[in-house]
């Protein structure tokens, strides 16, 4: 078992779909309260790292630790925002619907919600400024609202480590400065987050920095990571492939 101090640990980590490593090497620590932001475009790696700490991929190689067990054992504990949620598509639910979906890892799918879920996603809503249309069905609203909507639903799972894939996708100037209010809120009560996302400006506050490119390009502190030549690797990663 891993350290059980460290919110996240991983050694030598590889993942990937199947028996293909995307990314291996990759090595990091986080505490409560830090954060990791991985940079990189599309292919790059970073989503399939988020999913192999979620549990959803099984690593390749290497060990990795979430809250001191493997990945996926502790679902209460650790909310997941993916970069395109199903319910966005296929269910046909009303905003507070959805952020109340975010309350049944710790109740279950027959649990009952009480008096005190429901305050939980009441002030998710009112953080997230999705309290406006609460009871708009989410498949009508702007791509901007719906993300607002599934980051309440993460807010409301009060999880001791957010894995976020893009979660500014969609969002404009206002949105983006409020995503990144809510991180460090979070961070202040001692939650580890790690971030994907392809806007270096999302990095400004991180306490490491991971660039990707199917490997690890850089990897350190905002100032020491994000040089001019690994940015040019990572983000011509796209025109070579």
């Amino acid at each position: 078992m891993a350290d059980d101090t460290r919110s996240i640990a991983a050694v030598s980590l590889a993942v990937g779909h199947g028996h293909r490593p995307v990314v291996d090497g990759v090595g990091f620590a986080l505490f409560p309260g830090q954060m990791l932001v991985l940079i990189g475009t599309n292919g790059s790696g970073k989503s399939t790292l988020l999913k192999t700490l979620t549990g959803l991929l099984k690593p390749q190689g290497g060990d990795v630790f979430v809250l001191g067990e493997r990945p996926g054992s502790q679902p209460a504990r650790v909310a997941y925002l993916p970069q395109h949620p199903v319910s966005t598509y296929t269910l046909p639910l009303c905003v507070e619907d959805i952020v109340t979906m975010g309350r049944f890892a710790r109740r279950g799918l027959l649990g009952r919600i009480d008096s005190d879920d429901r305050q939980v996603v009441r002030e998710s809503m009112q953080r997230t400024g999705a309290d406006e249309y609460a009871q708009r069905p989410l498949r009508d609203l702007s791509g901007g609202q719906q993300q607002r909507a599934h980051l309440a639903q993460v807010l409301a799972r009060r999880s001791e480590v957010l894995l976020l894939d893009e979660p500014t996708a969609g969002l404009d100037v206002a949105g983006r400065r409020l995503v990144a209010d809510l991180i460090a809120q979070e961070r202040a009560l001692g939650v580890t987050v790690v971030m994907a996302t392809h806007e270096i400006g999302d990095a400004d506050t991180a306490d490491t920095v991971m660039l990707l490119a199917q490997r690890v390009v850089a990897q350190g502190p905002p100032d020491s990571a994000l040089t001019d030549a690994a940015l040019r690797e990572v983000f011509r990663f796209t025109e070579r492939h």
